[in-house]
């Protein structure tokens, strides 16, 4: 069953973190202290992994499905989405030590 916005919002926190399961690995966190976080679970090379999609309500549930999705796409295409990210991210701060901002 897919998770619904009201549902999310009238989940009130527990004295230890649970999960909301809404399909495919996508799953929201629930804190005690009531901070609602977007994972995605997959397996890459018979490893199980989590990947942190963003914070409820800054990503919505449309924009941490499509998140999924796109996730989902990479490991079809073999490639982990994790180490993607950290790729991605070195090379946005590599650029910036570069700029002529960082240079002057």
């Amino acid at each position: 069953m897919a998770l619904k916005d009201t549902q999310i919002k009238q989940t009130k926190p527990a004295g230890t973190p649970f999960k909301l399961y809404d399909g495919k690995g996508l799953f929201l966190i629930v804190t005690p202290t009531g901070g609602r976080w977007w994972r995605l679970k997959y397996r890459f090379d018979d490893k199980e992994k989590t990947l942190s999609l963003g914070t409820y309500p800054e990503v919505s549930i449309k924009a941490a499905r499509d998140k999924r999705d796109q996730a989902r796409t990479m490991l079809a295409n073999g490639i982990d989405p994790a180490m993607h990210r950290k790729i991605a991210k070195a090379a946005r701060q590599e650029r910036a030590e570069n700029s002529f901002e960082a240079l002057a």
